[in-house]
């Protein structure tokens, strides 16, 4: 014979599992609050005479990135959100918060980027793609 405890714990089992799978399918369409920036980031020149095919020895390396940092600002640049830290081979790709950014060289040089400053919105679950060309100012 069933007791109406029972009854009472199936119906409590019933009801946290309608929760659980609820709370799983909210998930899947949840709106993504963040999207991506990528491209790739050229510097050059490095030596004073461009050769075919490059000299390994003029080709940008971790420390040429690091001399010449690209931040990206809230718009009224007054906030630095991040630095874009590029791989080797220049590329890069970061996750941010949905919004408007300015994308800038963080220290301002005598030479630099027709590129830059610029203008990105990330978008939900979306790449924007922003490519930087940096002109060294090596003749």
């Amino acid at each position: 014979m069933i007791k109406q405890k029972d009854y009472y714990v199936f119906g409590l089992v019933v009801l946290l599992l309608i929760i659980f799978v609820s709370g799983c399918v909210q998930q899947e369409n949840k709106i993504y609050e963040k999207g991506f920036l990528e491209g790739k980031i050229i510097i050059g020149p490095i030596c004073p005479v461009e050769r075919f095919p490059p000299d390994p020895k003029c080709q940008p390396t971790e420390e040429t990135y690091k001399a010449w940092p690209i931040a990206i600002w809230t718009t009224d640049k007054k906030t630095k959100i991040a630095q874009i830290g590029p791989k080797l081979d220049g590329t890069y790709r970061m996750e941010l918060p949905i919004g408007i950014y300015v994308i800038d060289l963080e220290k301002q040089q005598h030479f630099g980027s027709k590129d830059l400053p610029a203008t990105v919105t990330i978008n939900s679950a979306e790449t924007t793609k922003l490519e930087i060309d940096i002109d060294t100012g090596i003749r």
